[in-house]
């Protein structure tokens, strides 16, 4: 007997994972708005997602592991309340200051979210389908950057970067009584049940860190890229192309992981390099830049959602440190391709293209080495 997915519980999640990556990348789409309001250099508010991400590089860890021997709703609950309550707090304050610190809360607050929403999606499912039911979990990621990210960049052109913000704390409104409504409760992990130790992850969290840094050296600052194209014009549309082409990849990626998850860790930074060094050549052409984004965004689509079912794979299907550890090097390196984003943008911008396609080598060579034999059947519960 076929056993099916449970849809009706997963949507919300998505849903909480779609407003914590808004949350996360939206300061992308409106950073030269946001500079002009604080009167600080493009630069500087780009380090609004370096100190979100690298908070929640750093607090991933020891907040998971605090809240994993917590009843899972309640938690889930308490997470999109402070998703609110920061978003609006950002929408509202006059000082650049204030905005950092609501930035940093925020960063807290997604590193117990991804790790809690991945374990949560494979925990309801049925064994056989807990990959899949792991990508319909994660589709808010590239549905973030799909419709998200440009619509709130269209808003903030029209009326306003804080108004982005304002939608944001709206969207969690309701979102909390949805969570609670139709999410199943999880019990707690037993502290004796979460590893500390899991022979074989340390190429996957290279894997992750070295995708996420190359990606995020580039994607942070595309906005200055296009301007020095003298494209500037272009960034709600290119935003908006690699936004649908990440939701092709998740796609994509749902129909492959489970057979060919080796072959899904290549293709991720092979194919963003393509797409990153045909921008790099594109001289500002529109069709070019377009059809470079839409190949960066369907290689990225499918990307988190690859580390995190890998990652499940290899420690286990409920090893909520594993997914802490993961998250943590995504998110530092989104912290460190910010900040060395920022210091190639500041120095030698035109090689920001060329930086961010030299680091998508590392995930490209250390991939092979991540340890799936014997165990690539794992993600379709065989």
């Amino acid at each position: 007997m076929r056993q099916e997915l449970p849809l009706r519980a997963l949507l919300p999640l998505a849903v909480v994972v779609l407003l914590g990556c808004l949350t996360e990348v939206l300061p992308a789409g409106l950073l030269l708005g946001m500079s002009a309001d604080f009167g600080v250099s493009p630069s500087a508010t780009g380090q609004l997602v370096t100190g979100y991400a690298l908070t929640t590089a750093l607090t991933a860890i020891p907040l998971t592991a605090l809240v994993s021997r917590l009843p899972r709703k309640p938690v889930l609950l308490a997470l999109v309340l402070g998703f609110a309550v920061t978003n609006f707090v950002i929408a509202a304050s006059p000082w650049y200051s204030a905005v950092f610190v609501a930035r940093i809360a925020s960063g807290a607050i997604t590193g117990v979210m991804w790790s809690l929403v991945a374990v949560y999606a494979m925990s309801i499912a049925p064994p056989a389908r807990a990959g899949r039911a792991l990508a319909v979990a994660m589709a808010g990621t590239p549905l973030g950057f799909a419709v998200g990210v440009p619509a709130g960049t269209l808003l903030g052109e029209l009326v306003g970067w804080r108004w982005a913000f304002v939608v944001m704390g709206l969207i969690a409104v309701p979102l909390l009584g949805w969570v609670a409504a139709v999410v199943p409760p999880v019990p707690a992990v037993p502290a004796s049940g979460t590893r500390r130790g899991v022979p074989g992850m340390w190429p996957v969290f290279v894997v992750v860190a070295g995708f996420s840094l190359g990606h995020n050296v580039l994607y942070t600052y595309l906005g200055p890229v296009l301007a020095g194209f003298g494209r500037t014009g272009l960034l709600g549309a290119v935003l908006l192309v690699f936004g649908g082409a990440a939701v092709g990849g998740i796609l994509a990626v749902g129909a492959a992981l489970d057979r060919f998850p080796r072959a899904v860790l290549a293709w991720c930074p092979a194919l963003t390099a393509v797409g990153i060094v045909l921008l790099a050549c594109s001289d500002g052409s529109p069709p070019v830049v377009l059809a470079a984004v839409a190949l960066w965004g369907l290689a990225f689509g499918g990307a988190p959602t690859a580390f995190q079912a890998v990652t499940a794979v290899v420690a286990g299907r409920t090893a909520d440190h594993a997914q802490s550890l993961t998250i943590a090097a995504w998110n530092g390196a989104v912290a460190g391709g910010a900040a060395l984003g920022g210091v190639v943008l500041d120095h030698a911008a035109p090689a920001l293209p060329w930086t961010a396609a030299a680091l998508m080598l590392v995930p490209l060579l250390v991939s092979p080495l991540i340890p799936l034999a014997r165990r690539d059947t794992a993600l379709a519960g065989t």
